[in-house]
């Protein structure tokens, strides 16, 4: 397993749509084990494909407090069962920033686990939350999309001032 370079808003790749996996291999399961050590080392509870610049339709997600319950979802699809909520988010690929954003609180999920096989998951609370915060990056969306262009210029100028002080 390797830890992979997770990539920052503004840096274009993200806007990237991701196109379905085709085949569950052992590449696609390497991939997904990579992400999940990355993830976990970051520390996070999701994290696309897309934001570790493979644009393929690959979600990893643990929200348990122990790091002991991880999720993989290939090619994922969702349909909103619940009422909408706001919820303060963050994202490793803008680091530093929480802003609350609405989304559904249930939602149910069919993908394709790490053998190929479709299953199907009904999901709540922050769990729901986090796979539609990661589906987005699948979609080349951020959640600063959710935001004012006036808070998401913020953002993005922080962050590429950052950027520059890190690289001189």
């Amino acid at each position: 397993m390797a830890q992979l370079e997770i990539l920052e808003f503004p840096d274009t790749r993200l806007r990237t749509v991701a196109k379905p996996v085709t085949e569950v291999d052992d590449r696609i399961r390497t991939l997904a084990a990579d992400m999940l050590e990355t993830m976990y080392a970051a520390p996070g509870i999701g994290l696309a494909a897309s934001q570790v610049d493979v644009h393929e339709r690959v979600i990893v997600v643990d929200v348990s407090e122990d790091q002991d319950d991880p999720h993989v979802f290939i090619n994922p699809e969702y349909e909103k069962l619940g009422e909408p909520i706001e919820y303060q988010e963050g994202c490793l690929s803008v680091p530093g920033f929480y802003e609350v954003v609405t989304r559904s609180d249930k939602i149910k999920v069919s993908a394709l686990n790490t053998k190929g096989e479709t299953f199907e998951l009904v999901a709540e609370g922050l769990l729901a939350i986090c796979i539609q915060h990661e589906i987005d990056h699948l979609d080349g969306k951020l959640f600063v999309d959710y935001l004012s262009n006036l808070k998401r210029t913020r953002i993005r100028k922080k962050l590429e001032k950052q950027h520059k002080m890190a690289v001189s």
